[in-house]
Parts: C-alpha cells; sequence; structure tokens
C-alpha cells in the first residue's frame, strides 16, 4: 500500500522486530533532526532497542523508570518524517510499557490498539486483562487478531513418519510418491488441523462477549515462520499462501482500502 509507516518496537527485554524484518546488524544514525529509524523499505521506518544492543544475545535488565526513558526517547527524538501511521509494537501484558506509550501519546490523539491472542482460554484470560486495560486508560480497541488459529499447509508440505516399536522412520517419499500415483489430485489440498482447542469459541466468542470488534483469524502457516525467520515479507512471493491473504484482509479493514 502507498501509506508511509513507521513501526517502534517498544518490547525493552524480548526486541524481535530486527530479526523479523531482516534488519540485525543495523545500527541508528543520528542528524540533527535526531535519530533516524532505519529503513526496510522507502516507505517502512523501524526503531528497536534491538539496533542499541552491541550483541543480539545481550539481556536488558531494565527497571521502569529507565524503560520508560528510553519510550519517551524514541517518541521524541527519532526523525520519523510525515508518516501515515506510527505502529507500536508492545510485548504482552499491560505493564510499564503500555502504561507510559498510554501516557506519552494520549495527548495525540492515539486511534487505538489491536489486540493479538491465540484460540485457547489460557491466551484469553490475558487477552480480556488487556482489554479492560485499554477501556479504563481511554484507548479504542480497534478489534482482537486471532493468531496461530489452527495448523494449514499443502498436503504436498507434510512430512510422513511410519511409527514401530523400535521407533519411526521417515515415509514421506514413499508417501507422496504414491499419492502422486494412485490420487494425484489430492497434493491440490491444502490440510487443515487445530492446534490449540478453541471448543469454548476462541477470539470471535470473546469480543462478542465483551463488545469490540473481531478483526479475523491468522492460521499457523509454517512458511509465515520461516520468512520472519529469514526478515523477508511474507507478502514477497507466493509461499505464505495460508496466512498472507488472512493477513492482507485485516490490514485493509484497518486501514479501510481496497
Amino acid at each position: 500500500m502507498d501509506l508511509q509507516v513507521g513501526l517502534l518496537d517498544i518490547d525493552i527485554c524480548g526486541p524481535s522486530i530486527p530479526k523479523m524484518l531482516g534488519l540485525e546488524g543495523q545500527d541508528i544514525h543520528q542528524s540533527n533532526l535526531g535519530w533516524s529509524p532505519v529503513y526496510v523499505e522507502s516507505n517502512l521506518g523501524v526503531m528497536s532497542i534491538g539496533f542499541m544492543l552491541p550483541n543480539p544475545d545481550d539481556a536488558v535488565i531494565w527497571r521502569g523508570p529507565r524503560k520508560n526513558g528510553l519510550i519517551k526517547q524514541f517518541l521524541k527524538d527519532v526523525d520519523w518524517g510525515e508518516i501515515d501511521y506510527l505502529v507500536v509494537d508492545a510485548p504482552p501484558g499491560t505493564s510499564d510499557e503500555h502504561i507510559s506509550i498510554v501516557q506519552y501519546l494520549q495527548a495525540t490523539g492515539i486511534d487505538g490498539a489491536i489486540i493479538v491472542t491465540t484460540p485457547q482460554q489460557v491466551s484469553l484470560i490475558d487477552v480480556r486483562k488487556e482489554i479492560s486495560f485499554c477501556k479504563k486508560v481511554g484507548v479504542p480497541v480497534l478489534g482482537v487478531v486471532e493468531n496461530m488459529s489452527g495448523l494449514r499447509q499443502p498436503l504436498s508440505d507434510l512430512r510422513f513418519v511410519k511409527p514401530s516399536e523400535a521407533g519411526e522412520t521417515d515415509a514421506t517419499e514413499w508417501a507422496l510418491n504414491y499419492i502422486k500415483e494412485k490420487a494425484p489430485e489430492l497434493l491440490s489440498l491444502v490440510t487443515c488441523s487445530e492446534v490449540f482447542d478453541s471448543s469454548k469459541g476462541g477470539a470471535e466468542k470473546m469480543c462478542d462477549e465483551m463488545k469490540v470488534p473481531f478483526l479475523g483469524k491468522v492460521p499457523m502457516d509454517p512458511q509465515l515462520c520461516k520468512a520472519a525467520e529469514e526478515g523477508r515479507s511474507c507478502f514477497d512471493d507466493q509461499k505464505c499462501s495460508a496466512s498472507a491473504p488472512a493477513l492482507k484482509s485485516i490490514v485493509k479493514k484497518l486501514t479501510k482500502i481496497d
């Protein structure tokens, strides 16, 4: 989309954005206008504490005031330029980072929060608290995304094993050759399975109960996991066929752009 976007990673203790966007090893540069974001594309600038660590394995052991100071500095000293959206990626929970970002941005008029969950109750228990937090501090909930909503992958990507008392042996080559010979039409199918228990209705039911919008489901897609590991976009090729359309649909709902 032809939009200028800033992405601010305020997960101070576990910054994963540089890895996922292929920006590991990049440095922050300073100009007379302030810190310059690191750019993935000409329209996507990124700022993260991950760019400031001498070693990516270094732990950030900071108390609240120091975290708050860095978040304030990211907002005050980074030269984002003219942007359409500032997306702030926060860690799970309702702790210092969340309180700080809400306080610092309150006067600017926060559009709202997007809350991400997985389908099972163990996750939804925490997400309900995050929705309550947003309501208490006056931040609109733009919607909830159900991530890892079932495992979807082409049948041809599956690995087959033959279990026995001695262990298991790989039967992938045999199984795929058998399918090609006996029922080749099956190779165009996508397999679906439930990884997390969603029998209680998952995020969609919770949204209905808490009167917040449900933005959609993103399936667990091994190709999306691989793209994130390799620091490349899931939209660059057709490999993320299970997850990319779901993500695009959610983005369109949020930006209201066709």
